[in-house]
């Protein structure tokens, strides 16, 4: 399973164009220092800190369960000596992870005023998508979760998830006015349809009642099934 996991992601990775003559693929398992330097930082981490995280409190609140294993608190102390040991100095994140690169700052910044300029003291870098929601408009996309779209979807698979995309619950006819704000296909449109016109055409109209959604979505399909074929196509060779 862990095997197959590597070759998805390696896959994944060369279908985006992350050239290997250029960019290092780590398996991180691979290399004991990770682990090591985890291990280092968990002294210079207090529990409190750990639990103020916004975003481990929010996956705190999430778990099913009272009893919370410790690794749950090594994660992210994990994920710090992922950006620590490599020594990078900017780090692309979702607007969620931002708090978690203030902590990786501040560790950085109290190592090194410990022990000399050991660590760079990396920025957080959002694209133009913050964060991008799930398909079925229940928190982020994320592959536990069962509510994303893969790089390595058919095309067919895609028409799929879109066409099941989360809309306006309130919308049960193309001519009933729709909600555009916090709509996740309008969110998707947004992110991937390079055509701003045709966008805003379509918000216009759903907002009073001049569009359906099968419209909406089939536009929203294209727009994304340009945007994945050439990384199928990649992702395949």
């Amino acid at each position: 399973w862990i095997r197959w996991g590597l070759w998805e992601v390696a896959l994944d990775w060369l279908g985006v164009g992350l050239d290997p003559e250029r960019s290092f693929y780590v398996i991180e398992s691979g290399v004991p220092e990770f682990a090591e330097l985890t291990l280092h930082l968990s002294w210079f981490l207090g529990l409190g800190q750990l639990q103020r995280n916004p975003t481990l409190k929010a996956e705190l609140a999430d778990l099913e369960t009272k009893t919370v294993p410790v690794a749950f608190f090594n994660y992210p102390v994990m994920q710090i000596a992922n950006i620590l040991l490599p020594k990078a100095h900017l780090v692309p994140v979702g607007d969620d992870q931002l708090p978690h690169i203030e902590l990786t700052r501040d560790l950085a910044i109290r190592f090194n005023r410990r022990f000399g300029d050991l660590f760079v003291v990396p920025e957080g870098r959002v694209g133009k998508v913050p964060r991008l929601v799930g398909i079925d408009g229940k928190g982020k996309m994320g592959t536990s979760a069962g509510n994303a779209i893969f790089l390595k979807d058919s095309e067919g698979t895609l028409r799929e998830k879109v066409r099941g995309m989360f809309t306006d619950p309130k919308r049960l006819r193309a001519t009933d006015p729709g909600t555009v704000e916090g709509n996740p296909v309008f969110m998707y449109h947004d992110a991937f349809n390079p055509n701003e016109a045709e966008v805003e055409d379509l918000k216009a109209r759903y907002r009073v009642g001049r569009v359906g959604d099968v419209e909406v979505k089939e536009k929203l399909f294209a727009a994304m099934n340009a945007l994945l074929t050439p990384i199928r196509e990649r992702r395949a060779d």
